[in-house]
């Protein structure tokens, strides 16, 4: 069940229409949107966004995503996309799970892994994770 304070950060986020297939459930693609849409919104809480990294010659990039789908979600349901994050080495590793907003009814759990390229090269990310520290 769902205990925000388990995680760093959690976003509510409605289904639109235009997200699900004719019986009106969430395409299974989109809850890769929803999870990075969760990372986006974490940063910008965290004090940096894309841009502001990019800007400085710092491209976080996806290497890894592993999801576990375990109900759906429909039409004009609200969810809660939670994250956690933490380092192994040069991978920053985010635990993103999402529960139906009212019933808490896990949805999805997913792991994604994040590496780190500075000026175009991969790094150990030292820099990124300056930005982080607070929740590393």
């Amino acid at each position: 069940m769902l205990n925000t304070d388990d995680y760093q950060y959690s976003l509510p986020i409605r289904v639109r229409d235009y997200e699900t297939d004719s019986q009106g459930i969430v395409n299974n693609a989109n809850y890769l949107h929803y999870l990075e849409i969760t990372r986006h919104d974490f940063c910008e809480q965290a004090g940096t966004s894309f841009r502001a990294m990019q800007e400085h010659g710092l491209d976080p990039v996806v290497r890894k995503i592993e999801i576990e789908y375990l109900s759906s979600l429909t039409m004009g349901d609200t969810m809660i996309s939670c994250l956690r994050m933490r380092r192994a080495g040069a991978r920053f590793i985010f635990t993103q799970d999402i529960y139906h907003a009212v019933t808490h009814t896990p949805v999805v759990r997913a792991t994604v892994t994040i590496v780190c390229l500075e000026n175009g090269q991969l790094s150990r990310g030292d820099r990124l994770a300056d930005a982080f520290a607070a929740y590393l």
